[in-house]
């Protein structure tokens, strides 16, 4: 009964670890790939905010959608093995030769080779059936560690108050970043955004290098902070 159990937890084991390097390919942290997939094997946690970059990446959902089934499917089979074994006795040999297909699987999922031929692998999938705007926003513009998609809210004491972005931001068609969009209440401007004058409330999508956006509008984004702190400061008062 002991070794039926040590060989379960072993193979279990072995599936998160295969599963937290796909997920890995796919462009996924490995923190966030195990948290996940323990999630969707246990059915608990899923319904985290970390579970968006799963269910916004179409290869993700297909490798979620097996986890999901295993972790159910595999609950069943425990169940019915101990039942067996307390009727018959444990078939050691069949689940071995399981355990040791499943560790087979893992080590040939760690070579580097056969990693690179995976990622590629996934890459050629998504470019071939996957429309642009089916892909979740990391994967179109956050491609690099420098990229940043920036939600900037301007509030009443922001220096961009009663401006527009080419009043305050001097050469911005030299510099690394774009404003997508100004949100003002339910309505989206994207026309003349550089020469439409800011208001308080309004909220920027401005996308371009990190280093440049934190550079040019650190003001702006610590008001936003220290504005947004205050807020969940007063909530829990």
């Amino acid at each position: 009964m002991i070794l039926f159990l040590f060989i379960y937890m072993l193979i279990i084991f072995a599936v998160i670890e295969i599963f937290v390097i796909l997920f890995r390919l796919t462009g996924l942290k490995v923190e966030v790939s195990r948290f996940q997939v323990i999630s969707m094997m246990t059915g608990t946690g899923f319904t985290t905010g970390e579970s968006e970059l799963i269910l916004g990446h179409p290869i993700r959902r297909k490798l979620a959608t097996f986890l999901i089934l295993f972790g159910a499917f595999s609950l069943a089979v425990i169940i019915s093995s101990i039942s067996q074994f307390l009727s018959e006795g444990l078939r050691a040999k069949e689940i071995l030769i399981c355990a040791a297909a499943v560790m087979v699987l893992l080590g040939v999922l760690k070579m580097e080779s056969v990693r690179r031929v995976m990622a590629k692998f996934f890459n050629r999938q998504m470019k071939q059936t996957i429309e642009l705007a089916d892909l979740p926003i990391r994967d179109v513009f956050l491609n690099n560690k420098e990229d940043l998609l920036l939600h900037l809210y301007i509030y009443e004491d922001s220096a961009l108050v009663n401006q527009t972005f080419h009043e305050a931001i001097k050469d911005y068609e030299e510099l690394d970043l774009v404003l997508l969009f100004i949100q003002r209440g339910d309505i989206k401007i994207r026309k003349n955004l550089y020469d439409t004058k800011l208001h308080e409330g309004d909220q920027l999508l401005i996308y371009g290098v990190k280093e440049v956006i934190f550079s040019i509008l650190h003001e702006d984004i610590s008001i936003m902070k220290e504005n947004q702190k205050n807020f969940e400061q007063s909530k829990i008062i």
